[in-house]
């Protein structure tokens, strides 16, 4: 039984909270829940729990948002996804707790980057990518390894249907119901790398109410909330995280 102290219960209470908020609010959010995750757990465990969590959060969102979705965009991607997360569990069963720690830094850096670039352009970054193929393949294998390695592609996602120009809630509906059929996919890899344990379904178990009440909040809010200045601070706050993994992951070699 994995016992928790005080500074993990309250960080899992607020993490459990941001989930389901970020599945039915802000997508963006999962980084910086990502970045509190290895806060408290070593760097593979930390990806290990948050994935049931989010699996969690995905069945509620798919739930409100059910009618939301273009099946067309998330056929097109399904299959370089996949791609994505074959290749995400290779490198997990050849990377150490310290190595991720360091990949998940530079990648959380990269998605951060990507993102600004496409809040400063708009609607001139959206245009720049024509419905080709290798548009959809690289966005689909990102995507994938992205959260296959740290749960941690809903930037990715978010410019993709961007680009595609898709309406608000089919963006959350879409979205919902990429990141529900990919994590389902993820388990049995998560549970032959040890990632998920007896122990940590426990953790996931009592988080139960608090996604649930993340994802009322969302629900609630969003019509209401400035997204472009929330994505900002929740952009902020996942940079602050993704150079403390990297300079953790720099002084350990």
């Amino acid at each position: 039984m994995v016992e928790l102290n005080v500074l993990q219960i309250v960080i899992l209470i607020f993490i459990g909270i941001f989930v389901g908020f970020a599945k039915t609010g802000i997508s963006t959010m999962g980084i910086f829940n990502a970045m509190l995750m290895t806060i408290i757990f070593p760097a593979k465990l930390s990806v290990g729990i948050l994935l049931p969590m989010l699996i969690i959060g995905d069945f509620l969102a798919v739930a409100y948002y059910r009618k939301n979705v273009i099946w067309k965009h998330l056929i097109n991607l399904m299959p370089w996804a996949l791609i994505g997360v074959i290749g995400g569990y290779y490198v997990l069963l050849k990377v150490d707790n310290n190595q991720l720690k360091l990949l998940l830094g530079a990648l959380i850096c990269g998605l951060i980057l990507l993102q600004v670039l496409r809040d400063t352009m708009g609607a001139r970054f959206d245009s720049k990518f024509p419905s080709s193929i290798w548009f959809i393949a690289s966005m689909g294998i990102l995507a994938g390894f992205a959260t296959t390695i740290g749960n941690v592609s809903g930037a990715i996602i978010a410019i993709y249907l961007f680009a595609k120009q898709v309406p608000k809630q089919e963006f959350i509906g879409t979205g919902a119901w990429f990141f529900l059929l990919v994590n389902l996919v993820k388990v049995p890899f998560f549970i032959h790398l040890g990632m998920i344990k007896s122990d940590s379904l426990l953790i996931n178990i009592w988080t139960l109410p608090l996604i649930a009440i993340g994802a009322y909040v969302g629900i609630k809010l969003l019509p209401l909330i400035p997204q472009v200045y929330f994505q900002r601070l929740v952009l902020l706050l996942g940079a602050i995280g993704a150079l403390k993994l990297l300079v953790e992951g720099i002084i350990v070699h």
